[in-house]
């Protein structure tokens, strides 16, 4: 039966036909887990050198792994032909490039099947009628932008295979990270929208602030923290909350011009993703404070209350990965906080909007 708008009262026009609100809602929702665990897989191919180890985009073909000794060998003489071979993992042999191979593997095919969950289930809902005329443009531009999410990712692995670079570009990996974050953010608000439909929000104009610098802060933090990945920062300065005895490290403007330090510079870099980390914890908290203390809808509450934990726990995770000095699991554990601090802020803007 098509999408009938006379199935519902007077007021905001609805997304997706009432029946299948939930339905629809819980395929959003499980794309952006799928996406959550998209991110923490690019997060540890990073970590472990892994994201070099494929040299080929077939977006087809590499569906399947090596399926014979002989395909193995072959692309573990093309991984040869790079710097991060020469420099870094020479010798390692073909037991160790499968080891990095396999997650860098898995890291392709989730995209892959991200791509099937996504497509699949909305021509299935389309074709019911259960979908609304304002939803599918928006659905369709997601599945171009997921789309042209893996060429960007191709596009940032290619920098990894120039003369003496043993890593991806930062600014191309910050440019992955975010359109996937934004992808991320997108289909979570549409699978709040579609959960909760349009109505009067709650928290007042105040609280509302709050959570959108909240969210802000979270995001500003989140590419500070991927430049800081890509360069490497945080296995430098692992003492906290001094920088080598200083609050602000001696050699924080070296470069010049000057705009190249919030991005080349290892010093600054690290400092300005401890310094947005703070800025967002006090906002957080602040948030939280105000949102406790004032009588607020019981969505918003509780929202905030995941927030604020939310917040600490990251924190934590952010001093303990730099004193430790970037130990993989607390890494991997800290990028993944960090998507799960990026949707509290995302709910408690939702839900103080004026009206959701």
């Amino acid at each position: 039966m098509p999408f009938d708008m006379r199935e519902f009262p007077p007021g905001p026009a609805p997304l997706v036909r009432e029946r299948d609100r939930r339905a629809v809602a819980a395929w959003l929702f499980c794309v952006a887990g799928m996406i959550l665990v998209m991110v923490v897989l690019g997060g540890a191919t990073r970590l472990t050198g892994s994201g070099l180890s494929i040299m080929e985009w077939a977006p087809f073909r590499g569906v399947l792994p090596p399926l014979s000794e002989a395909e193995w060998r072959r692309l573990y003489g093309l991984y040869r032909q790079i710097p991060q071979y020469a420099l870094v993992n020479q010798g390692f042999g073909l037991d160790g490039f499968k080891h990095i191979f396999w997650l860098e593997w898995t890291h392709r095919l989730w995209g892959r099947l991200m791509g099937v969950v996504f497509f699949v289930p909305m021509l299935w809902f389309a074709v019911r009628g259960a979908l609304s005329r304002r939803l599918l443009p928006r659905l369709a531009l997601l599945f171009v932008l997921g789309g042209l999410q893996g060429a960007v990712g191709w596009f940032m692995v290619a920098s990894g295979f120039f003369p003496d670079s043993t890593a991806v570009s930062p600014y191309r990996l910050v440019v992955h990270l975010v359109l996937a974050l934004c992808l991320y953010a997108a289909v979570l608000w549409l699978g709040l929208a579609v959960l909760r439909p349009a109505r009067r929000g709650g928290g007042g104009p105040v609280l509302r602030r709050l959570a959108v610098a909240s969210c802000l802060c979270v995001a500003l933090t989140i590419v500070a923290g991927g430049f800081t990945a890509g360069l490497h920062a945080g296995l430098t300065y692992n003492s906290f909350p001094l920088m080598d005895g200083h609050l602000v490290p001696e050699s924080w403007a070296r470069l010049d011009p000057w705009w190249r330090n919030a991005f080349e510079n290892v010093s600054a870099v690290q400092f300005d993703h401890r310094f947005l980390a703070s800025l967002t914890a006090v906002i957080v908290l602040a948030t939280l404070a105000f949102g406790l203390l004032r009588p607020q809808p019981l969505p918003a509450r509780r929202a905030v209350g995941v927030l604020g934990v939310a917040v600490v726990a990251q924190y934590a995770l952010g001093v303990s990965t730099l004193l430790w000095v970037v130990p993989i699991p607390l890494a991997v554990a800290h990028q993944t906080m960090a998507v799960l601090l990026l949707t509290a802020s995302l709910v408690v803007l939702y839900f103080t909007r004026r009206s959701y």
